[in-house]
């Protein structure tokens, strides 16, 4: 049996891992469960899996979980630092679903116990690639993808032929606007981003695929995972979402995985690694998908693609400033301060306006998250006013 803890159980990534775990009694054990405010659902989460701890970020909904969880024998706790402790109690699992900057601190304290962490926060390599990959050596522990798109490549790439891969090929479906003109994105509204074609996400993380600065963050991801260099990783828009991503070797040999879009899938590769457990998702059906539609992005029309890359190839604390102006710049179109094509050009002002020195430890990354939060504040201000 092994033991679980989920970093934001109740998310749309956490939901699918509990309906995972419950599916196998006989085999996980939930050792805690955090969230940020939703005390119903995290109570009765950690209820139905009698998990040992349950903790609540914001420490101001503290005194309703506890009132929740009154007479079940869970734990409660409130606090980033609750937060922290919860991802540090040893499971042989972490699931990090935490969106955003917030869930780095967490998933450095589950990687510092040595065990796996299997990661769907794709901000914490983006900013911190080369400080948790440090982490991860010096602990010993295991990271594995979560993402689709790189539990995908991590089926399909041989690691004792790293050096023989050529290409990595992430695919992107293209988001709700792979076909709106340039000139019609300016009305595009917060409820229009949010509808995502193929897959059921949370708001910030569909946001980011309808601009497509959801698969630069992932470019950026695939280069702290896997062996190669930036240069070996291509993108490439597949509308479907039965092919997730690719790996090309230099024999000319193009390993695909398949599947259809059910994040469950992705979860279940990590959770029963190195083995493989049953899933409840839709089964492919070639037949009924018909076809297979393949085309280059759109670089004009998605400028997060080139920011995220540029970022990328420039490194030291690029990639950590990109992530936190694009998480205050959809923050604020979410909340209706400033229009959609305005999230990239708030990234680009702020990257413009802040080059400090390259991170080299968690503090100093979060130090950069924070100065460049405070900067793309700023820009959006001057773009309400």
């Amino acid at each position: 049996m092994k033991t679980v803890t989920i970093l934001g159980a109740t998310g749309s990534v956490g939901t699918s891992t509990l309906d995972l775990v419950e599916r196998a009694p006989d085999e996980f054990r939930v050792v805690a469960l955090t969230a940020n405010c939703d005390v119903a659902r995290l109570a009765d989460a950690a209820r139905r899996t009698r998990a040992q701890r349950a903790v609540v970020a914001d420490e101001t909904c503290l005194p309703a979980l506890r009132e929740a969880l009154a007479g079940s024998g869970v734990e409660a706790a409130g606090g980033d630092a609750a937060v922290a402790e919860a991802a540090a109690m040893g499971a042989d699992v972490t699931v990090a679903a935490i969106v955003g900057c917030a869930g780095l601190r967490p998933a450095m304290a589950a990687v510092e116990q040595g065990g796996t962490l299997a990661l769907a926060n794709k901000e914490a390599l983006v900013s911190a690639g080369d400080v948790m990959n440090a982490a991860v050596a010096r602990h010993g522990a295991t990271l594995l993808p979560v993402d689709s798109e790189h539990s995908a490549i991590f089926q399909c790439l041989d690691t004792k032929l790293a050096d023989r891969v050529s290409r990595i090929i992430l695919t992107a479906s293209g988001g709700p606007f792979r076909d709106r003109a340039l000139a019609d994105m300016r009305a595009i509204t917060p409820a229009q981003a949010v509808a995502h074609p193929n897959w059921s996400m949370g708001a910030k993380i569909s946001v980011d695929s309808a601009t497509m600065m959801n698969k630069g963050l992932e470019l950026i991801e695939a280069f702290h995972l896997f062996p190669v260099a930036a240069e070996q990783i291509e993108i490439v828009v597949h509308r479907q979402s039965v092919i997730h991503s690719m790996v090309e070797y230099v024999d000319g040999s193009v390993l695909a995985q398949l599947g259809t879009p059910d994040m469950r899938t992705p979860i279940a590769c990590a959770l029963a690694w190195p083995d493989r457990m049953p899933t409840p998702g839709e089964r492919l059906d070639l037949v009924r998908v018909g076809r297979l539609d393949f085309e280059a992005p759109d670089e004009q029309r998605f400028p997060a693609l080139r920011l995220a890359r540029e970022a990328l190839v420039a490194g030291g604390a690029r990639p950590a400033i990109l992530n936190a102006a694009n998480e205050v710049a959809v923050a604020a179109f979410l909340k209706e301060r400033i229009g959609y094509l305005e999230i990239a050009a708030i990234v680009a002002d702020t990257l413009a306006g802040f080059d400090p020195a390259s991170p080299s430890s968690l503090d100093a990354v979060l130090d950069v998250d924070r100065e460049a939060r405070a900067l793309a504040e700023e820009r959006v201000k001057d773009r309400v006013a």
